[in-house]
This record gives structure tokens, C-alpha cells and sequence, in this order.
């Protein structure tokens, strides 16, 4: 069973920047895709960036725009999303998720989950 912790939010001013760590408890985390999703109350849980096994490929949804870089670093067993040019909308529960499929946008592709972290961006 792989454990995964996010960290990294908090609150920030609009225009900000933030960088959310996901934390893998073993080294089988290094093999498989993982992506971050985010959620707020009454809204069902999105889609927000992907990264293969590898870290040779990265997938976006569009609101991203630039903004965000997904990036991993295996020998810390951590995948990373930097968050930039925050907007209020961007306020959410940010959680990351391990399976199978690089980028699928689909909650059940997912196997483990993280407990999430919040991110608040203030206007």
C-alpha cells in the first residue's frame, strides 16, 4: 500500500505562488503516474496537472493556463506543483493521486489518494 502526503498550502495573496509537495512512502510511487486534483464544497473533484512515471510528460486542464508546473523528483520519491499567478478560483482542496494512467482526468483510474491540502488565495 503507498501512503501519499500532501503539504505546501496555505494562504496567499492573489498574484502569488505556492509549491505543494507529494510525498510517496515507497519506491514502487517512482514507477507510476501521479496528478493533483482539486476540489471545493458542493463541486465535484478536478482534474488539474499529471506527470508519467518518468517525468518525461506532463498534462494540463486548460484553466491552468501557464500557471502551474507539475515536476517530480524520484529519488525524493515527491512529485511538486508550483503554483504561480494564483487567482481566488484557484481556492481549493489539492489533493494527489496515484494510478496507472498518465494524465487520465478520470477519479476512478486513481488507486491511493492523499489526505489533501488546503490552498486559499485572497483577492
Amino acid at each position: 500500500q503507498v501512503q501519499l502526503e500532501e503539504s505546501g498550502g496555505g494562504l496567499v495573496q492573489a498574484g502569488g505562488s505556492l509549491r505543494l509537495s507529494c510525498a510517496g512512502s515507497q519506491r514502487t510511487f517512482n514507477t507510476y503516474p501521479v496528478s493533483w486534483f482539486r476540489q471545493t464544497p458542493g463541486k465535484e473533484r478536478e482534474f488539474v496537472a499529471g506527470i508519467n512515471g518518468s517525468g518525461g510528460r506532463t498534462y494540463y486542464a486548460d484553466f491552468v493556463e501557464g500557471r502551474f508546473t507539475v515536476s517530480r523528483d524520484n529519488a525524493e520519491n515527491t512529485v511538486y506543483l508550483q503554483m504561480n499567478s494564483l487567482k481566488p478560483e484557484d481556492t481549493a482542496v489539492y489533493y494527489c493521486a496515484l494510478g496507472p494512467v498518465a494524465g487520465s482526468t478520470r477519479l476512478d483510474h486513481y488507486v491511493y489518494w492523499g489526505q489533501g491540502t488546503q490552498v486559499t488565495v485572497s483577492s
